[in-house]
């Protein structure tokens, strides 16, 4: 079989890639987008929960309201607080008659009884973060939701641990922010180690932007088209491929070897991935690699394969057009060329 079908020219990419992040990306990388805007918004967050009266438990929304700071939002950060997910409020909503069967939440407020009495749940349907609108960074922005659904959810999240009955008390037990309102060093200290959490979940992750993501796509969708019998790296180093003067091995976004090739010269596929909307620098900087690790990796009997997309890429024609003459096999960002890369591994590992 010809190698000549995996060596595109930037012709052949242009008229196969798909220019837009893929949606399967988009959101991924919208998961960490939102959790830095909970970052961004927290003060405003806490101010409310310190300006609460124990006493007057339902005036949390009267600050609300006074602060314009919208119902949703408030409710995604008691989410992350209570780090009570979507299948569980899911599976509470399933349940609501059973625990709730007057549709009241009864719970203790020192040595007070209060109750409060639901008015839109159990809803119909899905209680997921869509129906919320809390799924993405644009609906959180938005001032477009069900208010009186979030109204029932913040009360259930803030007084949930405080009811009188042992069955709602055990389900909601976490949610017990209501041992801290109006007391402002409490409250620091509440959700500031709670949010530890949060800045490390953002901090930990590389893939927290669209690039990072689009190389886990990419290497997650071949993992499962190669199958047991490969080992794919991201970040992986090619022994004998160095760069800064020889004082470094070479790094690939993604680096594919046989699992039972135990052989020290054994080939290796290193693969490079650039998808960018907007025109940048980053394909620049590869494109000036991109001779040099040829050469290497041609040297050690293994492969470069590039995937390469997006309309800011294509807006950089001499990089990319390096890339592609220095490369055993190119392809665009769609699951038909994951294909093809897949095809090429297989043919050049075994």
């Amino acid at each position: 079989m010809s190698d000549d079908k995996y060596l595109r020219s930037i012709e052949d990419l242009e008229k196969l890639a798909c220019n837009w992040w893929p949606i399967e990306v988009r959101e991924e990388a919208q998961k960490m987008s939102i959790l830095q805007y909970l970052l961004d918004t927290q003060e405003r967050f806490i101010s409310i929960l310190k300006l609460a009266n124990k006493k007057k438990p339902e005036k949390i929304f009267e600050l609300l309201k006074a602060s314009s700071f919208d119902y949703h939002l408030f409710l995604k950060h008691l989410i992350l607080l209570t780090d009570l997910g979507a299948e569980q409020l899911q599976r509470i909503n399933k349940v609501f008659d059973s625990l709730f069967p007057d549709h009241k939440l009864v719970y203790k407020q020192g040595r007070k009884e209060e109750s409060y009495l639901f008015s839109a749940l159990p809803t119909k349907g899905a209680l997921n973060n869509k129906k919320l609108k809390i799924d993405t960074l644009e609906h959180l922005k938005s001032s477009s939701y069900n208010e009186a659904l979030c109204k029932d959810l913040i009360m259930m999240l803030i007084f949930g641990a405080s009811s009188t009955n042992r069955q709602v008390k055990s389900v909601l037990y976490k949610c017990n922010c209501n041992e801290y309102l109006g007391d402002d060093t409490k409250i620091e200290d509440f959700v500031r180690k709670n949010y530890i959490r949060v800045s490390r979940i953002i901090a930990g992750k590389e893939s927290n932007d669209l690039g990072n993501k689009a190389q886990e796509y990419a290497m997650n969708y071949l993992s499962k088209k190669l199958g047991d019998g490969y080992r794919l790296q991201s970040n992986g180093k090619l022994p004998d491929v160095s760069e800064n003067d020889g004082k470094t091995w070479a790094t690939f976004d993604i680096l594919v070897d046989r699992i039972d090739d135990t052989s020290k010269y054994k080939p290796y596929i290193a693969v490079e991935v650039s998808f960018q909307e907007t025109s940048n620098s980053v394909v620049e900087r590869k494109s000036k690699l991109a001779r040099n690790r040829f050469v290497q990796v041609s040297g050690r009997r293994s492969f470069v394969a590039y995937i390469l997309d997006g309309i800011g890429n294509f807006s950089r024609a001499a990089a990319i057009r390096t890339l592609c003459e220095n490369s055993h096999c190119t392809v665009a960002y769609t699951p038909e060329e994951f294909d093809v890369l897949a095809e090429f591994i297989r043919k050049k590992l075994g």
